[in-house]
């Protein structure tokens, strides 16, 4: 015997409608045809499934006994269904930011590999877990700490170095490189730092260590103003690059040296994942992936269990492919 799955959904919209009108609504066919493919089913089974009554319908006994499994049947279907569908589709990643370190490590899988990418940009951690989960996005960048929501794995992706921004008229424009403990007493204006953003806690733990204020008042009006003020101030810095920041001709990037502050990126999962080019993207991240250089760099202390410290700490990171910075 062999069970027709329209029939079967057709039951469960029935079932959970109470009435053949609603549910042949539901389904898109007219009642007498829903009728039909009750009778049927029932037919096929060699039971009565439903009660028909003037107060609507219902499932008989053996209808209740057979409910469990027809929805298991219908669930184990759409979900080979879903999974062709996501074998189909181009792998779906959340780069953080379009002007992050993310983008180009994607970008080098991309021409390296030729896979199909959707790129999406989410807003941090709480809505990554959640399309993780949820199976809207196949990987996710972006800085973790602490346990991560049951069913997704990371690796870490990246370390990105963190210069700072300033004014041609700031007394440290000269500089082509600055040592950290230099940056004591300064003030960064970040007003793009969220409270509760992932790099808010990072540059709040930076500053805790450094001594360097972290003003992020005022409404951020986007990044050609924060280079604007940047470029008018003789006394603000900002953290941040080139790539990321409007080019200015008014404002140079320095090197941040003795430690390097790094941004720890990695790339997270849902195990349960299984477009096949998610393992080629984990791969290349492991592959590419260059450990963190103590105590050259500096990460926070919640961070250094998860990137550990390179066996070879003369080594350098490897520079990311980004244009050079505009003179």
């Amino acid at each position: 015997m062999e069970l027709d799955l329209g029939a079967i959904r057709t039951f469960l919209a029935v079932v959970d409608d109470g009435h053949f009108t609603e549910a042949a609504a539901r389904v898109g066919m007219s009642q007498q045809a829903v009728s039909k493919r009750i009778a049927k089913l029932e037919g096929d089974l060699g039971v009565l499934l439903l009660i028909r009554s003037r107060t609507g319908i219902r499932p008989t006994t053996d209808g209740e006994a057979f409910l469990p499994h027809a929805r298991a049947l219908i669930s184990l279907a759409d979900q080979a269904a879903a999974m062709l569908r996501a074998r189909r589709r181009p792998l779906r990643v959340d780069v953080l930011g379009r002007d992050s370190a993310s983008i180009e490590i994607v970008r080098a899988f991309y021409e390296a590999s030729d896979v199909e990418l959707d790129i999406v940009v989410s807003r941090g951690a709480v809505p990554r877990a959640s399309a993780l989960t949820g199976g809207s996005v196949d990987a996710a960048f972006g800085r973790t700490t602490g346990a991560l929501p049951p069913g997704i794995a990371r690796v870490p992706a990246c370390l990105e170095p963190i210069p700072i921004l300033v004014s041609r008229q700031h007394r440290l424009a000269r500089r082509k490189r600055i040592r950290m403990e230099e940056l004591s007493g300064l003030t960064a204006w970040m007003p793009g730092n969220a409270g509760d953003s992932e790099w808010a806690d990072y540059y709040r733990l930076l500053s805790a260590e450094f001594g360097v204020k972290i003003d992020s008042s005022g409404p951020f009006f986007g990044r050609d103003h924060i280079m604007e003020r940047i470029a008018a101030s003789p006394d603000l810095i900002t953290f941040g690059n080139k790539r990321q920041y409007p080019v200015s001709p008014d404002v140079v990037e320095i090197t941040v040296t003795n430690p390097m502050p790094v941004y720890p990126w990695s790339l997270m999962w849902h195990e349960a994942n299984r477009h096949p080019s998610l393992p080629l993207l984990i791969a290349h991240i492991k592959d590419h992936y260059r450990p963190f250089a103590s105590p050259s760099h500096w990460l926070p202390a919640p961070d250094r269990s998860l990137f550990p410290a390179d066996p070879e700490p003369a080594r350098q990171l490897r520079p990311l492919r980004t244009p050079p910075p505009a003179e």
